[in-house]
């Protein structure tokens, strides 16, 4: 115990330790999310008219962001797999990044379904068995048991296997490659019941479709290897930590599989939609094409799909063998997929409404600020996991040499 804590603590001064691009970055995501807090503590204090929600459209820009990083938080799971099951030993190295940044995101997943809740202090009923949600009927109970779990599992992995490393020891396999092969699992998971909160109301017929969890596991395989692409060159570049480029391509390769998946099924949507339109394909016709005069979504799908376009074709052209396209094609990608699996996805289920009101709906300045100040969040609680991980990794924060027992690599 003495010597965690003495590992606790030297994580908590190294915290605080850095240069000036160190301070000024992370000062600048601090200052944001404290512009997020205050707009969402006005939100807390006059209630949900501070969004642009209705009865109409009951969920927007934070469902809509959740739902989007749930696939990104999946998607570490594409270093977990070539790494442990394909036994590629150059995955090995970047595994934790993987595991740090879906940390991170779960916990942005957690805080937007917390400042969509009108009532947050009424949260403890999502929790099974403590509140009194329709457990296990209600898959949003379900929605809440995969993802606390996927985020205890990647807690344990990554925060152990920094811990052996510190203490330059090898780590017993019994306690942690269960957890990883359950990861992998339950990565599938979160993104699979989170597509059924949606697949199982019957009543929106956007949603009602078998297709929508396969979409959005292939979707997650390319926004969250994109994120990761980008990711490893700000590391190489900023941190000066040696990251070698066969786990780049590694992750090209999946990128340009999934996202060749993801746009048959879009093609396959949208045939089902418009071949043989009926009063249920008007959802697909506000969002891509207007419905009545309503046109909000339609020059933002357009755009989604241009943009998932420019970047399927990168990806399948020896033009992404470089760094620099390649990393064109995954903010493309990224971009593309975030507004089509975000306000793409949520917002047609509710327009029309099932009586055949339109009802258009547009983030306020304050459910936007919220929004910033949770991605602002996110990113200074990865940017932290970083700056302590890179140094146990690279050896250059390690226990004193009477505490190591042996040296190994994780």
């Amino acid at each position: 115990m003495r010597d965690y804590l003495t590992f606790v603590a030297r994580v908590a001064r190294l915290s605080f330790r850095g240069g000036w691009p160190f301070y000024a970055w992370m000062g600048a995501l601090t200052v944001l999310s404290l512009i997020g807090l205050n707009a969402w503590a006005r939100q807390f204090v006059d209630g949900l008219q501070t969004t642009g929600m209705t009865n109409q459209v009951s969920w927007g820009a934070y469902i809509a962001n959740f739902t989007f990083l749930v696939g990104v938080a999946a998607a570490a799971v594409m270093l977990v797999i070539p790494a442990y099951v394909y036994r590629k030993e150059h995955m090995h190295e970047v595994v934790l990044f993987g595991e740090l940044m879906a940390i991170a995101v779960i916990v942005m997943c957690l805080l937007f379904v917390m400042v969509d809740l009108g009532r947050p202090d009424r949260f403890h009923h999502m929790i099974p068995p403590f509140g009194m949600f329709n457990w296990p009927g209600s898959i949003l109970s379900w929605d809440v048991i995969v993802l606390n779990g996927y985020l205890l599992l990647n807690l344990h992995i990554a925060g152990y296997l920094l811990y052996c490393r510190y203490r330059q020891q090898k780590p017993a396999r019994a306690f942690y490659i269960p957890f990883v092969f359950i990861s992998i699992a339950w990565a599938v998971s979160i993104h699979t019941v989170t597509a059924f909160l949606y697949v199982g109301l019957a009543g929106r017929s956007y949603w009602h479709h078998p297709l929508v969890p396969s979409r959005f596991l292939a979707s997650a395989f390319v926004a969250g290897p994109a994120l990761l692409i980008l990711t490893f060159q700000i590391v190489r570049r900023a941190m000066r930590y040696v990251i070698d480029d066969r786990p780049i391509f590694t992750l090209r390769m999946i990128m340009t599989v999934a996202m060749i998946i993801n746009m048959f099924l879009l093609g396959c949507e949208l045939f089902t939609e418009f071949y043989s339109p009926t009063q249920h394909a008007a959802a697909a016709q506000y969002l891509y094409f207007g419905l009545h005069g309503h046109r909000g979504l339609v020059p933002w799908i357009w755009t989604a799909i241009a943009l998932d376009v420019a970047g399927l074709l990168l990806l399948v052209t020896p033009l992404s063998r470089r760094i620099p396209w390649l990393n064109v094609a995954c903010v493309a990608c990224f971009v593309g997929i975030w507004i089509e699996k975000g306000m793409g996805l949520i917002i047609p289920g509710f327009v029309p409404s099932p009586l055949g009101q339109v009802v258009e709906y547009l983030p306020t300045w304050n459910e936007a600020i919220v929004c910033m100040g949770i991605w602002a969040f996110g990113a200074l609680l990865f940017s932290w996991m970083l700056h302590v991980a890179i140094p146990i990794l690279d050896g250059s924060l390690r226990a004193e040499p009477g505490l190591a027992s042996s040296t190994s690599q994780p």
